[in-house]
């Protein structure tokens, strides 16, 4: 199994405001922890060390600058 990239949820935006309003009323620790203990259980569900290390591959090159914003793949001219 490899990680998937393209858009695979159905009514994203729904979800992402759902994720939005997870934090509402929560100050940053809180926030911070919501989103640790979130990820530690999609992280199980998951259950496959190669999907999470490109999934922690993908995100660090993500926060990059010259990162495309889609994939996190390096863009050709940088």
């Amino acid at each position: 199994m490899s990680l998937i990239t393209d858009l695979n949820l159905a009514d994203h935006d729904a979800l992402y405001e759902r994720l939005i309003a997870a934090h509402e009323g929560l100050d940053e620790a809180e926030s911070a922890a919501f989103n640790a203990r979130l990820i530690l259980i999609l992280m199980n569900h998951i259950g496959d060390r190669r999907v999470l290390d490109e999934a922690f591959e993908l995100a660090a090159r993500a926060g990059r600058p010259d990162a495309s914003p889609k994939t996190g793949q390096m863009r050709a001219d940088s």
